[in-house]
């Protein structure tokens, strides 16, 4: 969202990160990776822990950018600092801080990008071209601080993500962020390597509502064992606590069921009215998501009916349950990417939804590790076993040494094909799909599996 107002100027940059300008300049954009460098923006040069972003700062003028910070003498319009990642912060505090927007912060082990992706598009359903939201997964302590120094003045609704692997770093996410309204989306055993158990990270992620606006609405799943933990941290900070999902939740799903095409079509009890509406993404989870959204669009006074046809338009998420139709000799393979990430919660209910699609001819999954499990990971990956067979997989292709625990789980009860690489699976799926097949890839965003995706189409094409 770039308005025809700058979106910084040298003299506003210098002010917010205590820098130097060089000469006079204003940009309508920030970034501090200079392959996304677009004209007009600024090019954060950060320190990196590979390449000093100095490096490219003459590419980015290149590709277009209208200035720089930097922490020493380049060629190009730049603001001069002591430390450009100290800059960055001070930037994004300086955009929250000069900013009427609500500011929504979302977090969760599960679902965050998903649901941050569907409110923003409900929000923007309300006021169109006025809502900023952090793209990608730029949810840490470089994507936050980023996210805020993007914000259009003009920004009436912002969703930022935050993303935490230990305690006490969405404490300081949240503290930039600053959010009228914290939504947690749920819990699981994600990065539970690094935290323990699962009550210490519903306690990490509830440090969301510590950087609550006075009179902050929190927002809670009821469908988790840790709601009453959540509640409780909660009431420190807001002054208004909404419960969705089922049972005596504020927002709740009355009756929920498949819609033709796909998805599901909900009626829902929301805090004021009910909403009958669809939503256009298939399985449980999107059924949790919706519900949160339609709390959090209500809870600012939003119109309620149009988020409900935002949701129902909503479009697949790449590496987040988008279908593809791949052609082969003879017919088509349904691909369902998920390879963005993965943790025993989303692992679950994804093979919940491969195991809802009907009129297939077989159903494989493509499974890659899932990370930061710990001492917890053998026992994690052979409880994927009970999916797996509820979803009727008909055939698996495993990856790396972490999915043993899975196989040995299974026994022969479904054929596996065990390979150590993204290519070697690539070749296994080529190998096996047959037309008609539904093919769900999903993994951890470090095994790579948005390779296979990528190339997937391509390879199949060869055996056409």
């Amino acid at each position: 969202m770039r308005g025809v107002t700058a979106l910084w100027t040298s003299d506003e940059i210098a002010a917010a990160t205590g820098g130097t300008a060089s000469e006079p300049f204003a940009v309508s954009g920030v970034t501090f990776d200079s392959r996304e460098v677009q004209s007009g923006d600024l090019f954060v040069a950060m320190p990196g822990t590979i390449h000093d972003g100095h490096r490219f700062v003459d590419g980015a003028f290149a590709a277009g950018a209208a200035g720089a910070i930097v922490a020493h003498r380049v060629n190009g319009p730049h603001v001069r600092v002591d430390d450009t990642f100290a800059a960055l912060q001070a930037l994004g505090r300086a955009s929250r801080q000069r900013s009427k927007a609500s500011v929504f912060g979302v977090t969760g082990s599960v679902g965050k990008t998903s649901t941050k992706e569907a409110l923003f598009a409900a929000l923007d359903r309300n006021r169109p071209g006025r809502v900023h939201r952090s793209v990608k997964s730029y949810n840490n302590h470089t994507g936050v601080p980023l996210s805020l120094a993007r914000m259009p003045r003009e920004a009436e609704f912002a969703v930022l993500e935050m993303g935490m692997n230990n305690q006490g770093e969405i404490a300081a996410l949240t503290r930039q962020v600053r959010p009228h309204v914290a939504l947690i989306t749920a819990i699981a055993p994600a990065h539970i390597e690094n935290l323990g158990s699962e009550e210490a990270i519903a306690d990490a992620k509830a440090e969301i509502f510590e950087g609550l606006e006075p009179h902050g609405i929190a927002i809670v799943p009821n469908d988790t064992p840790h709601r009453d933990r959540l509640v409780k941290a909660a009431r420190r900070h807001a002054d208004r606590i909404i419960t969705f999902g089922g049972g005596d939740a504020d927002v709740h799903a009355v009756h929920a069921v498949s819609a033709e095409g796909g998805g599901s079509l909900i009626s829902a009890a929301l805090l004021d009215s009910e909403l009958t509406f669809t939503i256009s993404q298939r399985g449980e989870h999107w059924v949790s998501n919706a519900l949160a959204v339609l709390a959090a669009v209500e809870a600012v006074g939003g119109d309620v009916a149009r988020a409900g046809l935002a949701l129902a338009d909503l479009g697949g998420l790449k590496g987040r349950g988008q279908r593809h139709l791949v052609e082969i000799a003879g017919g088509e393979v349904l691909l369902i990417d998920e390879s963005y990430n993965a943790n025993p919660a989303s692992m679950a209910a994804t093979l919940k939804s491969l195991g809802a699609e009907r009129d297939v001819a077989r159903r494989i999954a493509v499974l890659g590790p899932m990370r930061e499990l710990g001492e917890h990971g053998e026992a994690l990956h052979a409880a994927l076993a009970a999916p797996v067979l509820s979803a009727h997989v008909d055939r698996l292709i495993l990856i790396g040494e972490e999915m043993r625990a899975l196989d040995e789980a299974l026994g022969d009860r479904v054929p596996v094909d065990r390979v150590e690489t993204v290519d070697e699976a690539t070749d296994a799926l080529r190998r096996i799909v047959r037309p008609g097949d539904a093919v769900l890839v999903k993994a951890s965003n470090s095994v790579g599996l948005a390779k296979l995706v990528g190339s997937m189409a391509k390879e199949l094409a060869c055996s056409t």
